[in-house]
């Protein structure tokens, strides 16, 4: 590998910014998101994915992520995603199991689940029950055939029916979800793109060796990596004025890092044992740029810690972003509480 390009963790940062519109939210429409579930929207906590399109879209309401133009399944690693319609393939058949074993038993559970569902909507236990499986989640091992999705609202088990498999080739599946992972999250290696996408780091390897032509290696701050070449321009471009404040919920695609990439977004280890937790993450709170801090919410209540004083503008900046968020079933304003106990050493983020 002989690297072209020597990347600064501003460079990459501002990068990410950029293509993850976080420094100026898109106009609305279905082409935001589609640009905003780029890299698939997680939505394992409930409305995370809603609230990730109102961080890089304005005008985001409360059914934005049941837009007619995107779709719900079990993306990476299996969790709940959020993706443009369009896209299908790109998320399910990009992760096809490519050894023999993993990839019959994905095609015969969503062959056993086809036959259940019969075109007919259903709840995931029910359908269980009816496929004579014990462990409801086994059918999740369906969903990289792409013909399996649902709709989970975080209240109650998602319900979940067939679709005609997609018109792809797991192939080419899987390139295209490599480089939605470089443009997202690079520089990248493919051992982190495997980890990311759930599949065996082999996989990640072919993938980056498929796509070598439109690759640029390039050194950062964490060692080696790739990035699209067609993104070069991007890093060498002037950062643009970041948002005053994003609230970014619980797996966002800006902090959904690994091992040492995590190094690279949040450098002081006390700060990443708060916002990866061992538990369920914290959303992350984005000011001018930089993650200063955790947020969680309880209704109307949302309350956040602080990793830094901030100035009076920079609270209210954050205060006129919790009150525009457009959560459903929240009549009253939001209300703020500002836990600082952080920055006397009171929490360690365990």
């Amino acid at each position: 590998m002989t690297t072209r390009l020597d990347l600064t963790r501003s460079q990459i940062l501002a990068f990410r910014c950029r293509v993850a519109a976080l420094d100026e939210r898109l106009p609305r429409g279905q082409d935001a998101l589609r640009r905003a579930a780029w890299a698939g929207l997680q939505d394992s906590m409930p409305r995370a994915a809603l609230l990730s399109i109102h961080a890089r879209m304005a005008g985001a309401e409360p059914a934005s992520w049941e837009d007619p133009s995107l779709v719900q399944v079990w993306g990476p690693r299996f969790s709940a995603y959020v993706a443009a319609q369009r896209d299908l393939a790109v998320f399910t058949l990009g992760r096809l199991p490519d050894e023999a074993g993993p990839l019959k038993r994905a095609q015969d559970i969503a062959a056993r689940l086809g036959a259940v569902l019969a075109g007919a909507r259903m709840p995931f236990s029910e359908a269980a029950r009816a496929m004579g499986e014990k462990d409801a989640n086994r059918l999740r091992y369906a969903a990289p055939t792409g013909t399996v999705v649902m709709r989970w609202d975080g209240a109650r088990q998602p319900e979940i029916w067939n679709v005609p498999a997609p018109d792809m080739e797991p192939h080419e599946a899987r390139l295209e979800l490599a480089r939605r992972y470089l443009h997202v999250f690079g520089p990248a290696t493919p051992e982190a793109f495997a980890t990311w996408a759930g599949i065996r780091p082999v996989g990640g390897i072919a993938a980056f060796a498929a796509l070598d032509r439109s690759l640029t290696p390039v050194r950062t701050p964490l060692g080696e990596a790739w990035i699209l070449s067609e993104d070069e321009p991007l890093f060498s471009a002037a950062a643009r004025p970041p948002a005053p404040a994003r609230l970014l919920p619980s797996g966002d695609t800006w902090f959904l890092l690994q091992g040492a990439d995590r190094e690279l977004l949040v450098p002081e280890e006390r700060q990443r044992r708060a916002l990866w937790t061992s538990r369920v993450w914290p959303g992350a709170l984005l000011v001018d740029g930089a993650i200063v801090g955790t947020w969680r919410r309880a209704e109307h209540v949302l309350t956040i810690q602080l990793w830094r004083r901030l100035s009076n503008p920079q609270r209210t900046a954050v205060e006129a972003e919790a009150g525009v968020l457009p959560l459903p079933g929240i009549n009253r304003p939001m209300e703020i509480r500002w836990d600082d106990g952080y920055l006397e050493g009171k929490h360690d983020g365990q």
